[in-house]
């Protein structure tokens, strides 16, 4: 089990308890600390508890990148009883950054769409750290029309650092592919749903961010840059990135409040990595209530909403 630095405590805790568990040679010595065994499962879970109750902005960064976090192709494999997944964007390539296709969640078909980061480091390296080129962003949108052309909801699982930095994607037109996308996706015909389900940074985020509804995990962050790349420019160095995260304002309770999301996913205590399972199952309900409520709305409603959505955000009111 990986434990991140503010979980010491809990860290600890664990470490008692393997202990505990070791000195037991036979059943009658088992038997004799099965009292104490429960005592420090108690204490570990109240621990937990208290600890997750007071999340700073940082402590919910580093959450989102936990190595043991479930990525968006774990997320479908346990949401769709089938599920055909799409390549390609006819244009360039096929980024493995970006995956998508067609799934059967319960009664729905739906287009899924979202960033895949990558569970080991050959396949972080094989999807590119879930930071899409400027092809992936314009495979998430042929499939966006594929979606509109068959009258299916999109469902957008979001979960990068940003889009790609490189050279080479700037000159295939980086920048470019995440403004079409975010034309398109702002009069596409068909109910849009995203969901951060880990970072949700900059442009790389908001490429395939642009929906009726808007949610994000609870252990999720979503803001313009990233606090490292924050820090690195208002302080010189990257040490400031905790300062930096609190200013930023990029937790899910905040995102709420700005009126910026629509609402947050419960995660499982301690975290979605703690239990994958429970963390996707929270997800299904919560997924196919939306399509449910969505599903029926008319299309020129479903459009109008959604540029109405965004035209309030960032207004204000200046009083004489």
């Amino acid at each position: 089990m990986t434990f991140l630095d503010f979980e010491k405590p809990i860290e600890e805790l664990y470490e008692q308890l393997a202990e505990l568990k070791k000195t037991a040679s036979s059943n009658e010595e088992v038997d004799a600390i099965q009292d104490a065994v429960k005592a420090l499962e108690k204490k570990i879970t109240t621990t937990r508890k208290k600890i997750f109750s007071n999340l700073t902005g940082w402590q919910k960064v580093q959450l989102s990148r936990h190595p043991n976090r479930p990525y968006t192709l774990y997320y479908i494999d346990q949401l769709c009883s089938k599920f055909v997944e799409m390549h390609g964007d006819r244009c360039y390539g096929d980024d493995k950054a970006i995956v998508g296709g067609i799934g059967k969640l319960d009664k729905h078909t739906v287009m899924f769409i979202g960033q895949q980061k990558g569970t080991d480091i050959k396949m972080r390296q094989y999807r590119n750290f879930g930071m899409p080129n400027p092809e992936g962003y314009r495979k998430a949108l042929r499939l966006m029309k594929t979606a509109e052309r068959f009258d299916l909801p999109v469902i957008c699982l979001i979960d990068t650092p940003g889009a790609f930095p490189g050279i080479e994607a700037e000159k295939r037109g980086q920048a470019e592919a995440i403004a079409r996308n975010l034309f398109e996706m702002a009069k596409l015909r068909v109910p849009i749903i995203c969901v951060v389900i880990g970072e949700g940074a900059s442009g790389g985020a908001l490429g395939i961010g642009l929906g009726n509804r808007i949610f994000m995990m609870e252990n999720t962050w979503y803001t313009v840059i990233s606090p490292e790349s924050c820090s690195t420019i208002l302080w010189r160095n990257v040490e400031h990135k905790r300062e930096a995260a609190e200013a930023l304002k990029l937790t899910a309770e905040n995102a709420l409040e700005f009126g910026l999301i629509d609402g947050i996913i419960k995660e499982p205590l301690g975290g979605a990595h703690l239990n994958p399972e429970s963390a996707a199952k929270i997800l299904k309900r919560f997924l196919k209530k939306e399509l449910n409520e969505i599903k029926g709305i008319p299309t020129d409603e479903i459009v109008n909403s959604r540029i109405e959505k965004y035209s309030k955000m960032g207004s204000v009111t200046i009083k004489n």
